[in-house]
């Protein structure tokens, strides 16, 4: 993976910060933009931020497999991982130099490589930086892109697509209105209830505080009805049940299509297209949705390796 728009500094960070901080930062220099009305956003920071030497303590992670009702292993689900990485890449989303809001931009879809399971006890380094700013139809949208690595050997990456809503793009034509397929829901496996506080008990063990998620009165601050799972959480779990126990690579993306509220219930498909169980090489299929209403929350795919 490369940044698109040429030579780039390395900030070195002198640890993972902390996001309540960022989401701090990221208020006032949302603040600061709307006072200096900023025109349209055209470039990204020619920048990757790293951090070195990053240890996971084995409580943080048995907490995190404790709320997603896995089992405890030794090797961090790959999910954690982006827990992980997710501070210094919000460190970049972060800066006063970026041109988008960070505060109230919407995770459009997230897509992972993981080359080896990784151990608890092992040492990361992470990267992350921007690329690929685009227009869409509903505002501008832009690639966060992470990578871990041991020992100078990379061992995951991912990529997450974020949109900016009523921000448009140098050159984006006039919005035009999009029709999507009807829905229709497939065989349900299972379903997930998910409780009110969910929001809070994730930003918990992940350290994720993003008001959208923590209670009605903090989301409705971000344009918001109410309060809405993380969709890291939706997509941890995802992996997490249609793969319980990987050993070797896995890939998996996810794409988000209508927040979750919460509380809330989400009717699941989990499908195999040989109609086998997951080994090694097969890819299972996903689908969340509100059944009441029939419309999707997200759709994925996890393949073992």
């Amino acid at each position: 993976m490369s940044q698109e728009n040429g030579a780039t500094d390395l900030v070195q960070l002198e640890a993972v910060p902390a996001l309540a901080g960022l989401y701090r930062r990221a208020l006032l220099t949302t603040a600061a933009r709307r006072v200096a009305r900023k025109g349209a956003p055209s470039d990204l920071p020619a920048v990757r931020h790293r951090v070195g030497g990053v240890r996971v303590e084995l409580p943080a992670i048995t907490c995190f497999q404790h709320l997603l009702g896995s089992a405890a292993r030794d090797q961090l689900p790959s999910a954690y991982l982006h827990t992980v990485a997710f501070p210094v890449a919000m460190s970049v989303l972060a800066r006063p130099d970026f041109p988008l809001p960070l505060l109230g931009m919407v995770h459009l879809s997230n897509e992972v490589r993981q080359e080896r399971q990784v151990g608890v006890s092992e040492t990361l380094d992470v990267v992350a930086w921007s690329e690929a700013l685009r227009p869409h139809p509903a505002g501008t949208q832009v690639d966060l892109m992470t990578e871990i690595a041991v020992d100078g050997e990379r061992v995951w990456s991912g990529r997450s697509v974020y949109l900016a809503r009523g921000i448009r793009a140098v050159g984006a034509p006039e919005r035009s209105p999009v029709e999507r397929p009807a829905f229709v829901p497939p065989v349900p496996t299972g379903l997930w209830r998910l409780d009110a506080d969910l929001g809070r008990r994730y930003a918990a063990v992940s350290g994720d505080w993003n008001p959208l998620h923590l209670s009605g009165p903090s989301a409705r601050l971000l344009g918001m009805k109410g309060a809405i799972a993380h969709g890291m959480y939706l997509a941890a779990r995802m992996v997490d049940e249609a793969v319980p126990a990987p050993s070797g690579a896995l890939s998996w993306r996810v794409d988000f299509a209508t927040p979750v509220p919460l509380p809330g219930r989400v009717a699941l498909s989990f499908a195999s297209p040989t109609g086998e169980v997951a080994a090694a090489g097969s890819r299972v299929d996903v689908v969340g949705w509100d059944a009441k209403r029939r419309r999707p929350h997200f759709t994925g795919w996890v393949r073992a390796e």
